[in-house]
């Protein structure tokens, strides 16, 4: 039976996951989030973190791996300056999808050279859940079922202001200028909302009501990455959209969605 998952999870998951890590290109500071996101899919059945481990780089995920029982797979560095990792990661996962012992993989990295994988994976009926940081590329993002940005839920956890590096501007000598460099693939949330009415209006019934669970799932196919703590909310989407113009109701085990402006007729 295909499973079905939605951003609003009435029942617990319980797929078997692959966890692969690559260490080269996520901080281990993140590992206790990667660990408790994942853990809300199902039960992690391989944990694996990539790297090159002669270098004083994957010096910080050395403790983590024996803290969270990861198993460091090594990968030489044959050229300077090149992420090596990637390659062994990528191998792995065909293995592992091979043996049949899992049906859902959590991939950890903010690198776009992952893109390729998910979509074979998901050819194979996988789940695909990805994580990584604001920075990542909208290609892998939305190549994923659900992608976690794991520097918004630390900054959920510990919020710390972001200061940018001053920048030299060039042609004027000792001056200098604060420029904000910082890039991510986070969707505005006027467009999130936007697509959520277009939704809600071409799917409604006469008195304007739309099954949540359809509206959730077009939404979530649309906007992988989507979730309230992404906007600094760490609440429900149902919450986070009514305070967007949106209304709900519950009918027996059944949850309904309109436009605000429909409860005025």
């Amino acid at each position: 039976m295909e499973k079905n998952i939605s951003l609003e999870k009435s029942l617990p998951l319980d797929y078997n996951i692959a966890l692969l890590i690559d260490a080269e290109n996520i901080s281990a500071d993140y590992i206790s989030y990667i660990i408790d996101e994942a853990n809300k899919f199902g039960s992690i059945t391989y944990r694996r973190v990539y790297g090159d481990w002669t270098t004083d780089l994957l010096k910080p995920w050395k403790p983590k791996c024996i803290e969270y029982s990861l198993t460091p797979v090594q990968q030489y560095a044959y050229v300077t300056g090149k992420n090596v990792s990637d390659f062994t990661l990528i191998i792995d996962a065909m293995d592992i999808l091979y043996k049949g012992k899992v049906d859902c993989f959590c991939l950890v990295s903010s690198d776009s050279d992952f893109t390729k994988l998910v979509t074979r994976l998901k050819e194979d009926k996988m789940m695909v859940i990805g994580m990584g940081e604001t920075k990542t590329p909208t290609s892998l993002v939305n190549s994923c079922e659900q992608f976690i940005y794991l520097d918004k839920i630390r900054n959920l956890a510990a919020p710390k202001k972001f200061k940018p590096k001053p920048v030299v501007v060039p042609g004027v000598p000792g001056e200098v200028k604060v420029k904000e460099t910082f890039e991510n693939s986070i969707t505005p949330i006027e467009d999130i909302v936007g697509y959520l009415e277009s939704v809600v209006a071409e799917n409604a019934e006469n008195d304007g009501w739309v099954y949540w669970s359809l509206a959730n799932n077009l939404l979530s196919k649309k906007y992988p990455g989507f979730n309230p703590r992404n906007y600094g909310k760490n609440i429900r989407p149902i919450h986070f959209f009514e305070a967007k113009g949106f209304n709900f109701k519950k009918e027996g085990t059944l949850v309904y969605i309109r436009l605000a402006e429909k409860a005025k007729g």
